[in-house]
C-alpha cells in the first residue's frame, strides 16, 4: 500500500522566529551565512535587523589569510545591513607601516561614507588607539582620515549618544574639530559619554585652550567624560556646571607623569560643581605621579572621589614617599572612596600600619588592589579586622613584593591565614592574594 504521508520534519522546522534570531546571534558571519541556505525561513531570519545591531571591526597590521576573510567578511555584511547598525567598534591591531594606514584610511573613508548615507540609528562609536602621532601616519593621509571622521560625526551628531576617541593622539586643533563636529548642525551635542583620555598629542596644556573650552561648552547631556588631568581648570569645571550638571554622573581623570599637572585648580570650582551635579562621583587614575606634593595640589578636599589609582610601574624613586599620602591626603575622603588601587614599588618604606590604618578609616571602602612590598602579616590583620566588620571589603586582591627569588615561607604563611579565614573568603569575598619575587 502506497504511504503519501508527509516526511516527518525536524523539530527546528517548527522553531518559532524569536528563537531562531536568538540561535543565529550566536553564530559568526560565515556560520550565519551558511545557515541561511537552508530554508527560506532561516534566509528570513539572516536578514532580521536584530542580527546587525553591534558590530566590531578588527584591521590587522600584519594580516593572516584569515584574518584577511575575517575584515573583508565583516566590511561586506556591514555595507550589507548598515542600516540596522547600532553599536560599531573599530580595532586597530599593531598597525606598523604607512602602507597600512594609507589602507585603513581609504577603507574607512568609503565605510563611513556608506554608514552616512544609509544609517539612522547608530548610537555608539568606538575607535580606540588610532595614534595618530606615529610616524606611520603620513600628514596627507592623517589630514584625510581626520576630515571624513569629522564629516561623520557631523552626519551622525543628532542620534549619536557615546563617542570613544580613546588614544588618538590629535593636535590640539584636530582634538576640537572633532569635538566640534558633534554639535555642528544645532550648536549643541546631546552625547551622554564621551572618552577622550590620550586624546591629545604630545601632552599639550589643553587647560589653558579657549578652543578646548569652547568645544565643551556645547555638550549638554553628559553622563560620563573621561580625560586626562592636562584638560583640567576652574573654566572647565565651570562650563560643566553650567550646562551639564543636571546629567554628569562620572569623570574619570588620568594623570599621567608626561601631562601637564602643575596648573592652579581651586577647591571653591570643585564645590560648586559638585554642589549642582549631587550625582557625581570622580575616579582618579594617577601614572607614575607620586610625589606628594604633586597630588597634594590635584587631590582637592572639595572633590567627591570615589577610586584612586596610584601606579609607579615599577619604577622606585626615594623621592616618593607614599607615607604623607596615605597618611594625609587619601583619609580626607573617608566617607566617599570606594575603589583603591596602589601599584608601588616601595622597597625603600614599609607601609603596612598606614595602609592598614587607611583602610579601616574608610568607611564606604569595597574595593581594595594593592601590588607592593607588604608583610605577610599585613594579610591576617587586614582579615581579621573584616571578620570583625571593622571594614566592608568585598573585593581583595594583593600581590605581595619579595625582595629574593624564594618565597616559599611566604607562600605557606599565606596558606595558613587563607585556612584560618576560610569561611569568610569563601563567603564574602573576592579574593587573590599571592606572592611576586622583585630581584
Amino acid at each position: 500500500m502506497e504511504d503519501n504521508s508527509e516526511p516527518e520534519q525536524s523539530s527546528w522546522a517548527h522553531l518559532p522566529d524569536v528563537c531562531l534570531r536568538h540561535v543565529f546571534h550566536w553564530l559568526d558571519d560565515r556560520d550565519r551565512s551558511r545557515a541561511a541556505l537552508v530554508c527560506k525561513k532561516w534566509s528570513c531570519a539572516m536578514y532580521s535587523g536584530s542580527l546587525w545591531r553591534r558590530r566590531t571591526i578588527t584591521f590587522y597590521g600584519r594580516p593572516s589569510r584569515a584574518h584577511t576573510l575575517e575584515l573583508q567578511s565583516a566590511l561586506w555584511y556591514v555595507k550589507k545591513f548598515g542600516k540596522y547598525l547600532e553599536h560599531l567598534e573599530i580595532k586597530l591591531s599593531n598597525p606598523y607601516n604607512t602602507a597600512f594606514t594609507q589602507k585603513f584610511q581609504v577603507t574607512m573613508k568609503g565605510l563611513l561614507s556608506h554608514l552616512g548615507k544609509c544609517n539612522s540609528h547608530l548610537v555608539s562609536l568606538s575607535i580606540k588607539y588610532l595614534e595618530l602621532d606615529r610616524l606611520i601616519w603620513k600628514n596627507m593621509v592623517r589630514a584625510q582620515f581626520i576630515k571624513n571622521l569629522a564629516t561623520f560625526l557631523k552626519k551622525m551628531s543628532k542620534q549619536l549618544d557615546y563617542l570613544n576617541l580613546k588614544g588618538a593622539g590629535v593636535t590640539l586643533e584636530e582634538g576640537c574639530e572633532l569635538l566640534n563636529s558633534l554639535s555642528c548642525l544645532t550648536n549643541k551635542s546631546f552625547v551622554s559619554e564621551i572618552n577622550i583620555e590620550d586624546f591629545f598629542s604630545l601632552h599639550p596644556p589643553v587647560y589653558s585652550s579657549t578652543l578646548f573650552h569652547q568645544a565643551m561648552s556645547k555638550f549638554c547631556s553628559l553622563v560620563i567624560l573621561s580625560l586626562n588631568y592636562n584638560c583640567i581648570s576652574d573654566e572647565l569645571l565651570d562650563i560643566l556646571r553650567k550646562h551639564t550638571a543636571h546629567s554628569l554622573c562620572t569623570l574619570n581623570i588620568k594623570c599621567h607623569i608626561h601631562d601637564p599637572h602643575g596648573q592652579v585648580v581651586w577647591g571653591m570650582s570643585w564645590a560648586n560643581l559638585a554642589k549642582r551635579a549631587p550625582k557625581l562621583n570622580v575616579n582618579f587614575f594617577f601614572e607614575r605621579v607620586m610625589k606628594h606634593d604633586h597630588l597634594a595640589r590635584i587631590l582637592l578636599v572639595e572633590i567627591p572621589v570615589r577610586s584612586i589609582s596610584l601606579r609607579s610601574c615599577y619604577f622606585s624613586d626615594p623621592d616618593w614617599t607614599m607615607r604623607p599620602t596615605l597618611t594625609n591626603l587619601l583619609p580626607a575622603y573617608w566617607h566617599v572612596l570606594q575603589k583603591l588601587t596602589l601599584e608601588l614599588n616601595n622597597d625603600h618604606e614599609l607601609l603596612d600600619d598606614e595602609l592598614l590604618q587607611l583602610i579601616l578609616s574608610c568607611k564606604r571602602l569595597l574595593f581594595l588592589k594593592v601590588w607592593a612590598f607588604l608583610s605577610v602579616a599585613f594579610m591576617e590583620r587586614l582579615l581579621q579586622n573584616r571578620a570583625e566588620r571593622k571594614c566592608i571589603l568585598t573585593t581583595i586582591k594583593v600581590r605581595i613584593y619579595i625582595a629574593r627569588q624564594e618565597s616559599s615561607e611566604e607562600d605557606q604563611l599565606l596558606y595558613d591565614i587563607y585556612r584560618k579565614f576560610k569561611y569568610l573568603i569563601d563567603s564574602e569575598l573576592n579574593y587573590f592574594v599571592i606572592t611576586y619575587p622583585m630581584v
